[in-house]
């Protein structure tokens, strides 16, 4: 048996905590630049809203690197990430989402997307909310062929607000009244 080298347990132990510092940077860097990464995608994550002296609701949404506003809403209280689309005349939601909030699949019809002609199935959201804007009973399709888990937010609802687009910020104003 060899006798103890306090040398070599000193050296192993100084190994194993180079290693495991640089493990936990890497877990750590990981983490800050994912949460980076989902910012820059959706920069209204967490969106604001306020009251103006008119009583219309105001949320405020930031631009994407893309150009896009993404924000983070509720349909029927389930968490949704909406891309607005102007070009869209519904609210277009994929069936996993559609399935977690409860809507029906009402009559099927057929609709021409960028992706060429899908089915889909008309549909009532009992209640959108963008921040403290609250939009009741929209009119919806739910596309099958949609697997993102992304929202169209198309004009059944940005019909009912108004909306102002200055530089990379967009507005939107909604009367309470």
């Amino acid at each position: 048996m060899t006798p103890h080298d306090p040398e070599k347990s000193s050296k192993r132990l100084g190994q194993f905590m180079i290693a495991s510092g640089f493990v936990l940077a890497l877990i750590l860097l990981t983490t800050m630049f994912d949460g980076y990464l989902d910012n820059a995608r959706n920069p209204n994550s967490n969106p604001q809203s306020t009251i103006n002296a008119f009583g219309e609701s105001e949320l405020i949404l930031e631009s994407n690197r893309q150009g896009q506003y993404v924000v983070t809403g509720y349909i029927n209280n389930i968490p949704a990430e909406f891309i607005l689309d102007t070009g869209a005349t519904d609210v277009v939601i994929p069936p996993s989402l559609a399935q977690a909030s409860g809507l029906e699949y009402g009559y099927q019809s057929q609709a021409m997307t960028a992706n060429g002609l899908v089915s889909i199935y008309s549909t009532v959201i009992e209640e959108l909310r963008l921040g403290n804007i609250t939009l009741m009973n929209v009119r919806a399709s739910i596309n099958p062929a949609m697997h993102e888990s992304m929202v169209l937010l198309g004009m059944s609802a940005l019909g009912q607000v108004e909306f102002n687009q200055q530089g990379s910020r967009l507005t939107l104003r909604y009367d309470n009244n």
